[in-house]
């Protein structure tokens, strides 16, 4: 049986967003139990050449729901304007993309799978791919990335969470 690109795209977008709307709540608790302040989570890095957990959470968002609403017109430039600065705004952000992607359709996906996308960055057309090859060569790797990032940061913090608490809720068979 063949996959759509909506299949082999956005349930698993979905359920590592998830995933990352439960970290988000585990880090606000573990900040109040430590007596921690916000920041010492938030503006935390892996290292100093690495980006802290706000633009993680972005990258997740700019990497599921904005890049399928950017696919019809054919050039995709990253959106890093609104980089969300609590544990409500991650929230929101997570949320946000949830919602756009339970918005998609199989057909939207289809229609645009073979368009040609140009990757736009600083004003400059990079790299043309087909919308499937965008979505699964290059935004689907940096979303992993990201939603990576943002668990490693917590762990290197340390909370107490394991690759479930990453993965969120998998998909199982139902009766």
């Amino acid at each position: 049986m063949a996959l759509t690109l909506h299949e082999a795209f956005v349930p698993s977008c979905q359920q590592v967003l998830g995933g990352m709307q439960a970290l988000v709540n585990k880090a606000e608790a573990f900040v109040q139990e430590h007596g921690l302040t916000d920041a010492d989570l938030i503006e935390a890095q892996l290292c100093d050449t690495m980006w802290p957990l706000p633009q993680h959470v972005r990258s997740v968002w700019v990497h599921s729901a904005y890049v399928i609403s950017q696919l019809p017109t054919g050039e995709f430039s990253p959106d890093f304007t609104e980089l969300p600065q609590s544990w409500d705004a991650m929230r929101a952000q997570l949320k946000a993309a949830q919602d756009s992607l339970a918005a998609v359709t199989v057909d939207e996906l289809e229609a645009i799978a073979d368009n040609t996308i140009g990757f736009v960055l600083g004003g400059k057309r990079l790299m043309e791919f087909t919308g499937q090859n965008f979505l699964l060569s290059f935004s689907q790797p940096n979303f992993y990335f990201h939603a990576t990032t943002f668990y490693d940061i917590l762990r290197m913090k340390g909370l107490e969470i394991g690759k479930r608490d990453f993965m969120g809720m998998p998909r199982i068979k139902t009766a």
